[in-house]
């Protein structure tokens, strides 16, 4: 049984999506919704990352110098050059202590970007990999049926099955035959009966060869037919339910890229990029990553990151719904910044900073500055 994002996409983010759309007949209000619900489930895991990254950026000059002193002070003796640094660690903690938190996000926040990214949002796609070999050697291979593995369509609002594709000949043929791929739920339910039994969806599934055009051929309903020896994929797509629908400003949820290939700009795409690369600029101010006090070639890092983050959304396109989820993430993510930033720091934290702002202070005060020119006067 799968416990990994398949299990927390199928019994977790469905049955919300589910639940909303009930309540509010919207796929793009369930977006929201059930973002903002992860996003609030997550809250403590997240806050705990965001407070000890605050702490290390307060901490880890003085730990970076003890540890240095300790390094030249016991370079002689490992032993007790591990226990101090041990001990200094414990004092002020360790830096890779937030990383646990983020990682235990992972397989939830995974999970919503898979879900988001496949039916009823957007296109689902199934690989099939076909060996096409000479029919000498083809009659020597015992057949076996081929099936991918299956995956939730929405063949109705509310309403999903798990399809998968089937070969029932196998993945292998010989060269001038003929086979039919087919879509199947888990109970060998054809799915175009299933379509059958919902005629207000529209789900027509497509076809397209990936690798070796040469050597197979597909029609629109599945038929392949072998021309020649070789390795062969084909990608099956069946449409998502709510790919062509809109919320608010965007056109399409299921629309991917911001350029069609005949040049037309979807703004609604920019847009959503170029707020994600806004807000992420903005949440690295409130975290304090755009310090004045790093160095120049941090700084500069940090600087061009949410240019490079957003523009990779150009390059490598996502589903309109999925970048509206990250944009969403990604509000809440620097509104949680904001409010955890003004939270007091814990006393031995404050007062390391009250001390590292004194040096500055001082260090400032005892910059020499220019005298100021004087003119001796002339008398008349």
């Amino acid at each position: 049984m799968d416990f990994g994002i398949g299990f927390l996409s199928n019994n977790v983010m469905l049955p919300i999506i589910d639940l909303f759309y009930t309540i509010v007949p919207s796929y793009g209000l369930a977006i929201v919704a059930l973002t903002l619900i992860i996003r609030l489930a997550l809250y403590p895991l997240s806050a705990g990352q965001i407070r000890n990254m605050r702490k290390m950026r307060i901490v880890q000059p003085v730990m970076q110098k003890r540890m240095a002193e300790i390094k030249e002070k016991y370079k002689d003796d490992p032993k007790k050059q591990q226990e101090e640094m041990m001990k200094t660690q414990q004092e002020f903690g360790n830096p890779l202590a937030g990383c646990l938190p983020l990682l235990l996000q992972m397989p939830v926040l995974l999970a919503l970007f898979a879900t988001l990214r496949g039916s009823p949002f957007a296109g689902v796609n199934y690989s099939v990999n076909l060996q096409v070999l000479p029919a000498e050697q083809i009659e020597r291979i015992q057949p076996q049926a081929f099936t991918t593995s299956p995956q939730n369509i929405y063949v109705s609002d509310g309403e999903h099955i798990k399809v998968a594709a089937i070969l029932p000949g196998g993945s292998k043929m010989a060269v001038g035959e003929k086979t039919r791929i087919e879509y199947q739920t888990l109970e060998g339910k054809p799915f175009q009966q299933v379509l059958a039994e919902h005629p207000e969806t529209k789900l027509i599934p497509e076809w397209k060869i990936i690798k070796g055009e040469d050597r197979v051929k597909i029609d629109a309903q599945g038929n392949v037919e072998a021309l020649q020896a070789g390795d062969v994929t084909i990608q099956g797509t069946i449409p998502g339910l709510a790919a062509d629908r809109g919320f608010l400003f965007i056109d399409a949820l299921g629309r991917v890229g911001a350029i069609d290939p005949d040049g037309a700009i979807h703004w609604d795409i920019v847009s959503m990029v170029v707020f994600f690369g806004i807000s992420l600029y903005v949440s690295q101010v409130l975290s304090g990553q755009n310090s004045t006090n790093a160095n120049p070639s941090q700084d500069t890092v940090n600087k061009i990151t949410p240019v490079i983050f957003s523009g990779m959304f150009l390059f490598f396109p996502l589903p309109a719904g999925v970048l509206m989820y990250m944009v969403i993430g990604n509000v809440f993510q620097t509104l949680q910044t904001y409010i955890l930033s003004r939270e007091p720091l814990p006393e031995d934290v404050q007062k390391i900073l009250d001390a590292q702002e004194k040096e500055t202070q001082a260090a400032q005060k005892s910059i020499p500055f220019e005298p100021k020119s004087s003119k001796k006067k002339t008398t008349g």
